[in-house]
């Protein structure tokens, strides 16, 4: 089991919607956050179960928008274990104050949210110039992206990935790659091609554990692959949880069941060592003791 485990994908969602109103980004309110929603406890408490360290904690803008609340005022309850990863429209004037606003509250990294469960993929916004004021308060203040897009986003993530290099890019569940065509994977070219640009980073969560075994895709070859075009130092295991159903140690074991046939030195990176150089706030206290 590597050193340290960091989940730098799991969502909560308050059990007090007076106090943090659902107000869902295109209005419209994902199925997982009524079904599965998990406290900031709730996810201490599964964290603990499943041995995990630490978390980037990522905003549910599919239950609050663009309101940040809850996500940071969760995560500030757990300081040097949980990180904040917000969303803010980027698209709007005052976005860069809204930044700052809220990384004083204690936000740690942003997301762009293009779509996904409740929307089409729509990446326009991701290269607009409306946005360009945004990127650069994310790389004054030292922040990561994530962006959840599909592959028809990944045009414009290389494009922003090239106009601000010093900003680190994730992309959530690597951007919804066609796999199943089995080695060498040539239907995940605009996947493959993102390597030649060292600040995009691979978020691998439950979504490509399960695509790993369709089709022609094997976990045998699929990692193997990704870690030889992009480096494990490029990839984060992210849990997803709740909105992937199962508890987080299920996950995790899912996880750790695919990528068996890397090192213990990829892993390492993978399931912690990555995660620590996106998110550099959580790499305070790591002498945690793991519950047992």
């Amino acid at each position: 089991m590597p050193s340290s485990i960091v989940d730098i994908h799991p969502h909560v969602i308050s059990d007090d919607e007076s106090a943090y109103p659902p107000a869902p980004l295109f209005g419209k309110r994902s199925d997982w956050s009524q079904e599965r929603p998990s406290t900031v406890e709730t996810l201490i408490a599964q964290m603990d179960a499943a041995g995990v360290d630490k978390a980037a904690v990522v905003h549910s803008s599919t239950t609050y928008g663009f309101d940040n609340s809850y996500v940071v005022d969760a995560c500030n309850l757990y300081p040097g274990r949980l990180l904040a990863v917000g969303s803010v429209d980027v698209l709007a004037p005052d976005a860069v104050a809204t930044i700052r606003d809220w990384v004083g509250k204690g936000l740690g990294g942003l997301r762009v949210f293009t779509g996904g469960s409740t929307k089409d993929f729509d990446p326009s916004e991701l290269d607009d110039p409306r946005a360009y004021p945004a990127w650069e308060a994310l790389g004054e203040l030292g922040l990561t992206m994530s962006i959840q897009t599909g592959p028809v986003g990944l045009p414009a993530v290389t494009a922003l990935a090239k106009r601000f290099p010093n900003v680190p890019i994730i992309l959530d569940h690597l951007g919804r790659p066609d796999v199943t065509d089995g080695p060498p994977y040539a239907a995940a070219r605009s996947l493959f091609e993102l390597a030649a640009v060292p600040t995009i980073y691979l978020k691998l969560t439950p979504r490509i554990m399960g695509d790993s075994k369709k089709g022609a895709a094997t976990p045998e070859t699929l990692f193997p692959r990704l870690v030889e075009a992009f480096g494990a130092q490029r990839m984060a295991w992210g849990s997803n949880y709740p909105t992937s159903e199962g508890t987080l140690a299920e996950i995790k074991a899912t996880a750790e069941d695919r990528f068996a046939t890397l090192s213990a030195g990829d892993r390492e990176w993978i399931f912690g060592k990555t995660a620590l150089t996106l998110y550099p706030q959580l790499t305070a206290d790591m002498g945690i003791a793991r519950a047992v």
